[in-house]
């Protein structure tokens, strides 16, 4: 039988995949740098396939690595989640956490099986609403954990995804190539919103907005019933619509990120569990299977990607 793979030299996988280099790495897993050549040496032979390549001058992962990177991070969460279970000092007590409702129905049912499994002792308290106003609640000690869309001008966030703002329309209605486009966005305030205005005022088309919400579920019925296009998460994305892209005239939309804010708690130990789960399960989370322009394509949308904007162009949203 195969001997099993060494979760020490994972850990140390993981640590320079996440910061590209192995001198960083051998900083974070307390080691020296010939130490963690060394684990990477035995970890290739037990892998039989090289796992890095020189990119100038960081490591970068190989496609073998990417392979072994994704059961890597899941191996070591399944130790720590393991461990904790037979911890009779689990973490005990309530945790605070806020979120726009686009990111709860995507992430939250994986975030809170993996914490609860670990964490079986710990409430989770959870509130829906815009990013303005969870960073409102967060200054007003209201909530221990936000996660957000990142927005440097409302404050400093621990940057955890980044995801594709996207046209979308229904899959069954030609709503989107009627004369006046009927829209449905956010609140004025809404980031997303004056990023698509922009876009269709710089490319002069007619528009109007029929729906004007901050629900998810809201924009989300407006663009499946085929009454209006929206601008959408690539998380937000659900089975029935379409996206959008250059061929029906829709210019490529910026990027934006997904952050957790944290909070001053008088239980931080709870807050860096729970942000590290957050972490964890949005890394492993991958995109549904989304038609575009007649077309199927998974974990992306290849005609959008393939022509957006310049790397670097974020946007921040609610």
């Amino acid at each position: 039988m195969a001997s099993p793979l060494d979760l020490d030299q994972l850990q140390t996988f993981v640590a320079i995949a996440d910061s590209g280099s192995f001198t960083r790495a051998a900083n974070e897993v307390f080691r020296t740098q010939s130490a963690v050549s060394m684990q990477m040496r035995r970890l290739e032979e037990r892998i039989g396939r090289p796992l890095f390549e020189k990119d100038g001058r960081t490591n970068k992962l190989t496609e073998e690595g990417e392979r072994l990177l994704s059961y890597a991070r899941r191996m070591l969460h399944l130790n720590r989640e393991t461990l904790a279970a037979f911890d009779d000092r689990r973490l005990e007590g309530t945790v605070r956490i806020g979120t726009p409702d686009d990111y709860a129905d995507r992430f939250l049912p994986e975030i809170m099986a993996r914490f609860t499994r670990t964490h079986p002792r710990v409430e989770l308290t959870v509130i829906c609403e815009p990013t303005a106003n969870l960073i409102d609640h967060m200054k007003r000690g209201q909530l221990d954990l936000a996660l957000i869309t990142h927005d440097r001008s409302l404050g400093s966030s621990e940057v955890v995804r980044r995801e594709p703002l996207l046209w979308v329309s229904s899959t069954n209605h030609a709503v989107h190539e009627e004369a006046v486009l009927p829209m449905a966005f956010g609140r004025p305030t809404c980031c997303w919103r004056r990023a698509a205005v922009e876009q269709l005022d710089r490319s002069g088309r007619d528009y109007r907005v029929l729906f004007s919400s901050w629900s998810a579920a809201v924009i989300g019925a407006a663009v499946l019933s085929g009454l209006a296009v929206s601008v959408l998460p690539e998380c937000a994305l659900r089975p029935g619509m379409r996206v959008l892209g250059e061929t029906e005239g829709f210019s490529p939309l910026p990027d934006f990120e997904i952050g957790i804010l944290r909070g001053a708690s008088s239980r931080p130990e709870i807050v860096d569990a729970l942000a590290r789960h957050i972490s964890e399960s949005l890394d492993n989370i991958s995109v549904p299977l989304i038609e575009e322009s007649g077309s199927f394509d998974f974990a992306g949308l290849s005609l959008s990607r393939m022509k957006r904007q310049k790397p670097g162009q974020v946007l921040a949203g609610w």
